[in-house]
């Protein structure tokens, strides 16, 4: 990620149009903005989620509210609530997600 020749500005999430996109299980709402090359979200997984997908960008994920599961391809499992963070680089390591009650992620990649 490189955040350059990008200005101050602000972002009222409420008004972005979320993106709906569905799990094996559950769904997730992302309300996503690009500022360069940089894509910056808020996401919302439903009770329930389970990813579709292993994921190899790289993120810098905050937790903001409930509980995020998250699984490496090796076996690995982390668990984050809210105020913990994860950061992983671009192709470093396979991860996909699940929440049983549910999460709000704040998400730069």
């Amino acid at each position: 990620m490189e955040l350059t020749a990008v200005p101050f500005g602000t972002t009222d999430w409420s008004t972005v149009e979320p993106e709906h996109h569905p799990g094996v299980t559950g769904s997730a709402s992302w309300r996503t903005c690009h500022f360069g090359t940089t894509r910056v979200r808020r996401v919302e997984y439903t009770p329930g989620y389970l990813a579709d997908h292993w994921c190899w960008r790289g993120h810098v994920l905050l937790c903001l509210e409930g509980e995020l599961h998250t699984e490496l391809e090796d076996g690995r499992q982390f668990t984050l609530t809210a105020g913990m963070s994860y950061q992983v680089g671009n192709d470093m390591e396979g991860h996909r997600s699940s929440t049983r009650v549910g999460a709000k992620l704040f998400i730069v990649d």
